[in-house]
């Protein structure tokens, strides 16, 4: 992939950037695999060759830095002096998100949105937050200071829908979220639905996953259902009866696994708001038999041994605590979808009982050193 910005030294986030596609990926399996052969020696685990996506165009999301002035305003991030770099046409960017951004760069004219000067403390809106659907259509997100342009931000945002829908980039969802502090935190807690719609329909393989604004959805879509169709295949022959899914999110792993045959499927998810979208979900699938929960995942407790426990967790890993909860939960599977391979290695430490069997790299952010890790442990014969 080639990038102006890159060769211009705007931005150097994609540190592989004019790198071959082809040898990232080898680099990020090579990597992995030795990871996991360190932290269980002399056990086979059958790797699967790694799963590649279009290494351009593949990112759902935009995450984009305000800066400028409200006349000319920049969209992408900050320079070394907190100064705003334009990345709007970025080729990261699924293509309806590099056709949405100059019409957002105008909105932002159009209703005064006097973007944030880091330097100065000064201004209101901080980030623009662009989530494109499969078919289409996005959800934007203004982040503020303050409440003050909310007006602004009604009055105008018919027309924007308008020239949206027109470039064929539907709006779907729109909102507001208060971030008053100064501090490098993307968002706040308090979001303004400012649409009647307050989810973005993501349609996968026969199931729509509901997104709301502060819901976690993978980055990468082609990886996404990769990882959901993946996880029901390598898992099929075992039949499981009863399934925790950890970190669910909307329901990724839980709903599809549930639609692949799983009769008991229970979902535990932190958030509220993407716990209500999952039951949805379910809901309108007609999946009976998938229940989810607003909790910590370290605090859950199983009835009896689920035949599959399913872990998606942050970069920070699992911890003790939830490996030493698995560990005596014991289920004969472990299904561990990991987005830091170093932390899913120290885990397997907190896992004694439990080994690789199958293992998968799928290229969720090519161009960087980052990937997911999909490994399916099963436990030791003879283990209590």
């Amino acid at each position: 992939m080639q990038c102006d910005y890159f060769d211009a030294g705007a931005c150097r986030s994609c540190a592989f950037m004019g790198e071959p596609h082809a040898a990232q990926l080898a680099r990020k399996d090579a990597a992995a695999r030795a990871l996991l052969a360190e932290a269980r020696p002399g056990v086979a685990t059958a790797w699967e060759a790694p799963f590649a996506p279009p290494e351009s165009g593949f990112r759902n999301k935009a995450k984009m830095v305000a800066g400028g002035t409200v006349e000319a305003p920049t969209l992408g991030i900050l320079d070394a002096e907190g100064h705003g770099v334009d990345l709007r046409g970025c080729g990261l960017h699924e293509p309806a998100i590099v056709t949405a951004l100059p019409l957002l760069a105008s909105f932002v004219t159009t209703a005064g949105l006097t973007p944030y000067d880091v330097p100065s403390r000064r201004g209101e809106l901080k980030h623009v937050l662009v989530t494109c659907s499969p078919d289409g259509e996005l959800m934007v997100r203004w982040v503020l200071r303050s409440t003050e342009p909310l007006p602004r931000l009604r009055k105008h945002l018919p027309a924007l829908a308008a020239a949206l829908e027109a470039a064929g980039t539907p709006l779907r969802v729109a909102s507001a979220n208060l971030q008053p502090e100064h501090k490098a935190v993307l968002e706040g807690p308090e979001e303004v639905l400012l649409t009647e719609a307050s989810t973005l329909p993501m349609r996968l393989d026969g199931l729509t996953l509901h997104l709301r604004p502060q819901a976690f959805f993978q980055t990468s879509t082609p990886v996404a259902r990769a990882l959901y169709a993946t996880a029901a295949a390598w898992v099929a022959d075992a039949r499981p009866a009863s399934v925790v899914d950890l970190y669910c999110g909307v329901g990724g792993f839980a709903l599809h696994l549930a639609a692949a045959g799983a009769p008991r499927v229970h979902g535990v998810e932190i958030a509220a708001e993407a716990v209500a979208a999952a039951r949805r979900s379910a809901q309108e699938a007609g999946l009976s038999g998938v229940t989810f929960a607003a909790d910590d995942a370290t605090a859950w407790a199983a009835e009896g041994t689920p035949d599959l426990v399913v872990v998606n967790p942050p970069r920070r890993g699992l911890g003790p605590a939830l490996c030493g909860s698995i560990e005596d939960a014991a289920p004969p599977l472990v299904l561990y979808s990991s987005c830091q391979a170093t932390t899913l290695a120290r885990d397997l430490g907190d896992l004694p009982s439990y080994d690789p069997v199958r293992a998968q790299v799928l290229d969720m952010f090519p161009q960087t050193a980052h990937h997911e890790t999909l490994v399916l442990l099963r436990r030791r014969p003879g283990r209590p």
